[in-house]
């Protein structure tokens, strides 16, 4: 079977990668062909435009091609249908479920974050979406209940984020250490900083830790950078780029500090005390914090069994 595979990815942010590894090494018989922001190799393809300028590059129609040549598409996991940061985003993976719409391939949304919305076009644009899709499966009981509220529950089902399973099997005995770790984002917020900052105060830590998960980003740079400066005398700058590096300097803490989903999600992972700040109420953040407590394992394969049965059919 040959699946198009739509996400976040090519953006430098390790979440995103680490989802898209995930699904080419979970369903190795799909014949996957992906679409990214900066492909870098031949089974990669470059987005739809959605400006004048990516418009007359022309790259786009190779990746028009592909969704003829495909059997299914399927949007691998993250937040991309909520305009909490951006009401582009939602009309972007809208434009890219367009042409399998219209050539009536089959959509799967899979392990996907959904909301929240602050503009009726968002919501619209992604109910739209959601609609079409021949399968559902969220991240999330929040993304469900958003789901569930307009009708779509029949065809959904709560799973959990897939990169869980991947943190999870790499767990070890290792005894914890006098450790804090901080995982703030490039627009990190004055939480972030507050929380960061009474987690340093609450006690004399060996070594502090703040982690870049986008490590090629200037601004995350600059913003990391500034927090050691200011709040966290004497931290570590340590810029991650893989799954098992983030694991390695995490696993002998005993608190984590995190504005990033994978970063507070591997933490939880490992049995550590977490400390959760969402940049909005709703979003994945929260609804990370809101289902710590839930049966991830039995959630994960409720998802995979509800896509493998998809791509299966055909």
């Amino acid at each position: 079977m040959r699946c198009l595979l739509i996400g976040n990815f090519g953006v430098s942010n390790l979440g995103d990668e680490a989802l898209k590894d995930y699904f080419l090494q979970r369903y190795p018989t799909v014949d996957w062909m992906v679409v990214s922001g900066a492909p870098k190799s031949a089974q990669e393809l470059y987005r739809l435009p959605t400006g004048i300028r990516s418009l007359l590059t022309f790259r786009w129609l190779k990746t028009l091609l592909e969704y003829k040549r495909c059997d299914a598409v399927v949007f691998g996991g993250g937040s991309l249908f909520t305009d909490a940061e951006s009401l582009h985003a939602c009309f972007l993976w809208w434009l890219h479920a367009l042409p399998a719409r219209v050539l009536r391939k089959p959509i799967h949304l899979a392990f996907q974050g959904i909301g929240p919305f602050d503009t009726h076009l968002g919501l619209w644009l992604t109910l739209s979406v959601c609609r079409s899709a021949t399968t559902i499966s969220v991240r999330d009981s929040l993304s469900y209940g958003r789901l569930r509220s307009r009708g779509l529950s029949k065809k959904c089902v709560q799973s959990c984020d897939p990169i869980y399973s991947l943190f999870k099997a790499k767990k070890d005995s290792t005894c914890s250490q006098n450790i804090l770790i901080v995982i703030p984002r490039n627009n990190s917020s004055e939480k972030c900083t507050t929380a960061a900052r009474l987690a340093f105060l609450s006690k004399t830590w060996d070594e502090v830790r703040v982690i870049s998960m986008k490590p090629d980003d200037e601004s995350e740079t600059m913003f990391c950078q500034t927090l050691i400066d200011t709040e966290l005398k004497g931290a570590t700058l340590v810029k991650v780029r893989s799954l098992d590096e983030i694991l390695h300097n995490i696993q002998e803490s005993v608190l984590i500090v995190s504005e990033r989903y994978h970063g507070a999600l591997a933490g939880l992972a490992l049995g550590k005390k977490v400390e959760i700040v969402a940049q909005s109420d709703g979003d994945k953040l929260s609804s990370l914090s809101f289902d710590a407590n839930q049966d991830w394992d039995g959630l994960l394969k409720s998802g995979e069994a509800h896509l493998l049965e998809a791509l299966d059919r055909g």
